[in-house]
C-alpha cells in the first residue's frame, strides 16, 4: 500500500503504473473511511478486476474473487474458509462465497464455548462444514464441529456350542474313557435279577443306534 485517498488506496504491484482499490472493493462490508481499513507501507492481498490499456489504469480489489457459487453449496460440504469477524453469537467465517458464513457460537466446538474468542480469531483459518444454507436471505449456517470417529467393531467369535449331558457322556464312550456321571447313581436294589438275554439284546441295539445317531450329529 502506498496511498491512502479519500476514494481509494494506491498499491505496487509491479506494473508500471499502480492499480488503485476503490473504497467500495476494500472488503464486502461497507466502508466509510479507507483508513479504518488499511494503511500506507501495509502490506496487502489484491486481485486485478479491470484493465485499460488506453489509459493505463489498474483496478484492484480485496475482495477474493468468488469460489463458491450459490448453486454448489450444500448441506454437509467440508471446506476451509478464513474468520473475517468475531462477536458474542458466534464467528463469520469467508468460505469463498458471496458473504460470510455464520458459525454460532454452539457450533464452534464439541465442549462447551462461551465465547467464540476462546476458539478462534480474526485472521484464523478453520474448517467448517455446512449445515444448512438459505439462497433467499443469502445466508449459510456452518460448524467447526468434528463429526464422531466411527469406531468398527468386530463381531465375536461365535461360541462353541455346549454339548448336552448324554451327548458328552457318549463322546467320551467313543474316545474309551468313562464318562462322569451328571447325578449321583441311584442306590443298588438289595439283590437285583439278572436281566433276561432278549432284554439284553434290546437295549445292547438301542445303545448302538443312539450311538451311531450322536456320533453322526458330533461330526
Amino acid at each position: 500500500m502506498t496511498k491512502v485517498e479519500l476514494f481509494g488506496a494506491f498499491v505496487d504491484i509491479g506494473a508500471e503504473r499502480e492499480g488503485l482499490v476503490h473504497i467500495s472493493n476494500l472488503r464486502r462490508e461497507r466502508v466509510n473511511r479507507v483508513e479504518d481499513v488499511v494503511a500506507p507501507g501495509q502490506a496487502v492481498q489484491v486481485w486485478i478486476s479491470k484493465v485499460d490499456a488506453a489509459s493505463g489504469r489498474i483496478e484492484l480489489t480485496m475482495i477474493r474473487p468468488v469460489q463458491l457459487k450459490w448453486a454448489d453449496i450444500k448441506p454437509g460440504l467440508r471446506t476451509t474458509g478464513t474468520v473475517v469477524k468475531l462477536e458474542k453469537f458466534g464467528a463469520f467465517v469467508d468460505i469463498g462465497a458471496e458473504r460470510p458464513g455464520l458459525v454460532h457460537v454452539s457450533e464452534m466446538s464439541n465442549d462447551y464455548v462461551t465465547n467464540p474468542a476462546q476458539v478462534a480469531k480474526e485472521g484464523d483459518s478453520v474448517a467448517v462444514t455446512v449445515l444448512d444454507i438459505d439462497r433467499t436471505k443469502r445466508q449459510i449456517r456452518l460448524t467447526m464441529k468434528q463429526a464422531p470417529e466411527i469406531v468398527e467393531v468386530e463381531p465375536e467369535a461365535a461360541e462353541e456350542a455346549i454339548p448336552s449331558a448324554m451327548e458328552f457322556a457318549l463322546r467320551r464312550a467313543l474316545e474309551g474313557s468313562p464318562a462322569e456321571p451328571a447325578e449321583a447313581p441311584a442306590p443298588k436294589a438289595a439283590a437285583s435279577k439278572p436281566a433276561a438275554p432278549k432284554a439284553k439284546a434290546n437295549r445292547s441295539t438301542q445303545e448302538d443306534i443312539l450311538a451311531r445317531t450322536l456320533r453322526h450329529r458330533i461330526k
